[in-house]
């Protein structure tokens, strides 16, 4: 078996992890527990294929897995994060735009997310990403189409605080709309 093909797709499932997770040592274990798995698994890709797309697949699954059993075993049900959203401690500003993106994605449904991060980080085409979540192409679409709107709603909700509030003693922070570089 020769692993360097493997060793090759490491630094974008790190990405792919980091972006699911939001948590760098949740990230590095799941990176893991996806090697681990594709090395046991190896001989059930099959020859020819896309590498890239198994190895994400068998991320994908190993996440929702994962995020299935918390779910059965955290007593009292699920938290919505809209819920308490207030009670959630404000970044620092000077911290910039990659942690209100990073905290706006935690707050998109995990199925949109993975859609979104698998077509704009990983530049994956829609069957691709059909394939590795199990879902209709015309789903991705509409994931895809859902996650955009609702990323561009959380990125702007600090405007729209600003513009609503009366003036404060700070001048409110603009904040720059997303653009496609596609």
């Amino acid at each position: 078996m020769n692993t360097q093909p493997i060793v090759d797709q490491i630094p974008a499932l790190r990405r792919y992890a980091r972006a699911l997770t939001g948590d760098p040592w949740a990230a590095d274990d799941l990176v893991q527990d996806t090697l681990e798995r594709a090395c046991s698994k190896w001989r059930l890709w099959a020859a020819g294929s896309d590498l890239r797309a198994w190895l994400f697949t068998v991320m994908h699954n190993l996440y929702a897995n994962r995020v299935r059993r918390a779910l059965r075993q955290t007593p009292g049900g699920t938290v919505d994060i809209e819920e308490v959203a207030h009670q959630l401690e404000a970044p620092d500003p000077a911290l910039g735009h990659a942690i209100d993106l990073q905290r706006c994605l935690l707050r998109l449904p995990q199925d949109q997310r993975a859609v979104l991060l698998l077509v704009s980080v990983e530049d994956m085409s829609y069957q691709e990403v059909a394939n590795i979540t199990g879902v209709p192409i015309g789903t991705v679409m509409s994931r895809l189409s859902r996650a955009r709107s609702r990323l561009q709603e959380l990125l702007d909700e600090p405007a729209r605080a600003a513009q609503q509030a009366p003036a404060a003693s700070t001048p409110p922070r603009s904040v720059t709309p997303l653009r496609r570089l596609k």
